[in-house]
């Protein structure tokens, strides 16, 4: 499997661009798919929850990539009002949708695994998981409309018990149960939306320890890099259930 594509086709329905969702767009790896894809003439939905930086983001975008179609769209994927409202504004626009890319996550408090509770979960559950649910719910009439629907999750390395128990590895040192309990459900709901939707092609990607505000930028891959996987999940004949990295499959 190549880590990134230049090559993806852009006319699944009919010659009209491929058009894309992505949550969580107005910075990190939300804002560097939007540009990648921008890049190869897609139509660009970036969501984000808050409207000013959100809209920023999409003027960024928008000029990096003259005559690109670059469109913001407020969603806020723990609200469900507000994802039906953001459905609207897609569905009414008839720009069709063929990938939804669920981006958006949080990191939580980091709590040692004996410190942690409840309450220090939950918001992580409804962002990681409970979000790429909730807008994939409310969008799937959309995606499977079109020709070639693609739906992506971005996981990580830190939701695979395998690698969680793999000492050699940097996912075995990092403190904390709220973020790895709620990407490795994310990686089971991948697996079960796969079997639910043969027709769909549904992957989840490990970025990989990116440098972003997620983790305070302390990782040693760029944005560009931890959008390799993303991006070829998005545009690449990749399998269906797949978990995957920049490097090939990766254990879920």
């Amino acid at each position: 499997m190549t880590t990134t594509t230049n090559t993806a086709p852009d006319a699944p329905t009919g010659g009209t661009p491929t058009t894309v969702l992505v949550t969580g767009a107005n910075k990190g790896l939300g804002l560097e798919t939007s540009h990648r894809l921008a890049e190869l003439g897609w139509t660009v939905w970036m969501a984000a929850r808050d409207r000013e930086r959100g809209e920023t983001a999409a003027r960024e975008v928008s000029a990096a990539h003259p005559g690109a179609d670059v469109r913001f769209v407020e969603l806020d994927v723990t609200d469900d009002d507000s994802v039906a409202k953001a459905y609207e504004v897609v569905s009414g626009s008839g720009t069709g949708l063929d990938v939804l890319v669920n981006n958006a996550g949080v990191i939580g408090g980091g709590r040692p695994t004996l410190e942690t509770t409840p309450a220090d979960v939950l918001p992580v559950l409804d962002v990681n998981l409970l979000g790429p649910v909730r807008v994939t719910h409310a969008f799937l009439p959309l995606l499977t409309a079109s020709r070639r629907p693609r739906l992506v999750m971005v996981s990580s390395g830190l939701g695979s018990i395998q690698l969680v128990n793999d000492p050699s590895r940097t996912e075995s040192r990092v403190p904390g149960l709220a973020y790895q309990s709620s990407k490795a459900a994310l990686n089971m709901v991948t697996t079960l939306y796969a079997k639910a939707l043969p027709d769909v092609r549904v992957c989840a990607v490990d970025p990989g320890y990116t440098a972003t505000d997620l983790n305070g930028r302390s990782g040693p891959q760029t944005v560009r890099e931890g959008t390799d996987a993303i991006v070829t999940a998005a545009a690449a004949d990749v399998v269906p259930g797949q978990h995957f990295d920049r490097y090939g499959v990766s254990p879920a």
